[in-house]
């Protein structure tokens, strides 16, 4: 197990000055703390002795516990010792003990998989007509790409997401037995309008105020992203200090599981109980979203998404069913058709097609509003980028355009920050900004007023920099790309750093590496391998799309090069029509008696039972 030691020297000089120690290692592994304690009532027995052999923990040729005593054999005619259950640990108890922020590859979940998927296929299958369940599974552009990666030849052309959306659409319909397939790019539309919403609504508040942070509970800037399950998590056992200044607004996966269950579900003629709704995302922590209590509907007994799988395990669900995902399957480089009214759209209760984003492969939330900013601004605006530390932490900066002579005016600053070593240095910027003291644990507090009205008295000469507006937060390196629950690249893959760091091409060197084996099948974070996953999620284009110019800005259909006839006219009705959806949509739900806030969610700070210094190892 890898331990992280943390000790803190507060000198009394200065609050700010303390020293932390840490390894460099940039994954968070479970520490002793997260195990769930079992308590066994065992009942007294009659006539014992003391001093007598205790009872013992006992375990037969299949793997069964059996607590007997010294003289009670297991087997045989003799009656065996008492049988226990293993102790199950569920998504809940993960989310609930507050021991520890584990790594996407270090929790183990059994509720969540693709062989529950399976079994709830298979039951459903034959169950009676009334009590059968309509099964829908949407996918993230991020896994679709991985697969795609993942699959292609370097001899070949390279398979595009579009085309392992329509492979995967197949599979799931024809050998899996599902009756819709989704993307989840509309709900990431749906998403980044109400993410920049959001960020108007905290700007105006922060306008009339004096200070950045309200009470406790309440609404700050900078705002930070909220669409990264394992940045949440992390804030809420170790940062809760941090949640104030988080964007309410939920992530993709969830906004899909509200259309799916409450949206089509109306349409369809169906409870959100009588449908059962499957993600495949590129994160473990999706898991841990899907479980959180806030997207548990009492009312019907469901949650919005009921599983969720990572490509990986979708690829070996593939596997498992001898379907071949390199294989092509008819019309699937066919583009959706063109609909220019949302009655289309809901007459079969489709959605647009893998809509595209400027910005970053995570889902291009700091672009929105960086987008927002300037096609709302009165004067022209210039962008500039400037690197931190690596590609993972950039700071992104909105100027005023003014005389050769003179520096432009800041109207925007914000950062993309990636990976847990860029997010820790992050929070303790903010919080230096802000005046909230950053602590582990629960201990961030308002430090006073002196940083806060540095921050606060706008136009004195006492603001020598300007703080952040919005910083993009994700907690894998790399991004959403190079989540831990992607797809591996293959083990002959470029080049393989070995235990000393140094870069070996292992079969060059007369090393054999046969399938799933070999340094690089069981490492994750491959950079070149995420540079190739990025190139597909971006269709092999050299950079980004670029934004169309007028007010729609941001979306596009994917996989559509200019000379395949999608210029920026198509591009805007794309968009509008998504537009106009989400309106109808939004309004259907909240006649149906949907909560007010319908894309928020809300966040609590978890409080640690454990003092890690005071854990025996």
């Amino acid at each position: 197990m890898n331990l992280s030691w943390i000790a803190s020297l507060e000198k009394f000089s200065h609050p700010w000055h303390f020293l932390t120690l840490t390894d460099l290692n940039d994954f968070i592994t479970p520490s002793q703390a997260c195990i769930k304690p079992v308590e066994q009532i065992l009942s007294k027995t009659e006539g014992k002795q003391p001093g007598s052999a205790s009872n013992e923990i006992r375990i037969d040729h299949n793997g069964s516990y059996y607590e007997v005593n010294g003289a009670t054999p297991i087997g045989g005619s003799t009656t065996p010792g008492k049988k226990l259950e293993q102790a199950q640990i569920s998504l809940n108890d993960c989310l609930a003990c507050s021991g520890c922020i584990t790594s996407a590859e270090s929790v183990l979940i059994t509720l969540q998989s693709h062989n529950e998927v399976l079994s709830f296929l298979s039951s459903n299958a034959t169950a009676d007509v009334p009590s059968r369940k309509v099964p829908v599974i949407s996918i993230a552009p991020q896994s679709l790409a991985s697969l795609a990666a993942s699959v292609s030849s370097p001899s070949s052309a390279p398979i595009t997401p579009r085309q392992m959306f329509h492979r995967l659409r197949a599979f799931c319909k024809e050998v899996l037995g599902f009756d819709h397939v989704f993307d989840t790019t509309f709900a990431r539309h749906v998403a980044l309008r109400e993410h920049v919403k959001e960020f108007i609504e905290r700007q105006e508040e922060y306008r009339l105020k004096d200070q950045a942070v309200k009470s406790e509970g309440g609404t700050a800037l900078p705002m930070l992203a909220s669409a990264c399950p394992g940045w949440i998590c992390y804030a809420e056992k170790a940062h809760p200090e941090m949640l104030p200044f988080i964007a309410r607004t939920q992530s993709p996966q969830q906004v899909m599981g509200t259309l799916v269950k409450h949206w089509m579900g109306e349409k369809w003629g169906k409870q959100p109980n009588e449908i059962y709704h499957v993600s495949v995302m590129p994160c473990y922590d999706k898991k841990l979203e899907a479980s959180r209590a806030d997207f548990y509907n009492e009312a019907y007994s469901t949650r919005d998404v009921d599983c969720v799988i990572t490509t990986g395990e979708m690829q070996l669900l593939a596997q498992e069913k001898g379907w071949d995902l390199s294989s092509p399957v008819p019309e699937e480089d066919t583009l959706q058709p063109s609909l220019t009214t949302s009655s289309k759209l809901l007459s079969d209760v489709s959605l647009p097609e893998l809509m595209v984003h400027s910005g970053s492969s995570s889902g291009g939330y700091l672009q929105s509003i960086i987008e927002h900013i300037q096609s709302t601004s009165p004067t022209p605006l210039s962008l500039s980028v400037k690197q931190i530390r690596n590609a993972d932490y950039e700071e992104f900066v909105l100027r005023r355009e003014a005389e050769p002579a003179a520096e432009g005016k800041i109207v925007f600053k914000g950062a993309k920050c990636y990976g847990f070593r860029n997010l820790q240095n992050v929070v303790r910027k903010v919080g230096k900004e802000t005046g909230v003291r950053v602590a582990m644990g629960a201990a961030g507090k308002l430090k006073g007023q002196a940083a806060v009205m540095k921050r606060g008295r706008r136009g004195q000469e006492m603001i020598s920099e300007k703080g952040y507006d919005y910083i993009e937060v994700m907690a894998c390196p790399g991004g959403c790309v190079n989540g831990g629950g992607q797809a591996k690249p293959p083990t002959n893959f470029g080049a393989v750093e070995d235990a000393e760091g140094y870069s070996r091409k292992w079969e060059e060197s007369g090393v054999l590496l046969e399938d799933n084996s070999g340094p690089l099948a069981a490492k994750w974070g491959n950079k070149e391998w995420t540079k190739r996953v990025e190139n597909v999620y971006w269709h092999d284009l050299p950079t980004p799309p670029a934004s169309p110019t007028s007010e729609n800005h941001h979306m596009t259909n994917s996989g559509e090069k200019e000379d395949a006839g999608y210029d920026s006219e198509i591009r805007n009705e794309i968009v509008m029509m998504a537009d106009r959806l989400l309106i109808d949509v939004t309004d259907e739900l909240y006649r149906s008696g949907s909560q007010h806030n319908l894309f928020r969610t809300n966040y609590r700070a978890v409080e640690s039972e454990v003092v890690g210094l005071a854990v025996k190892w």
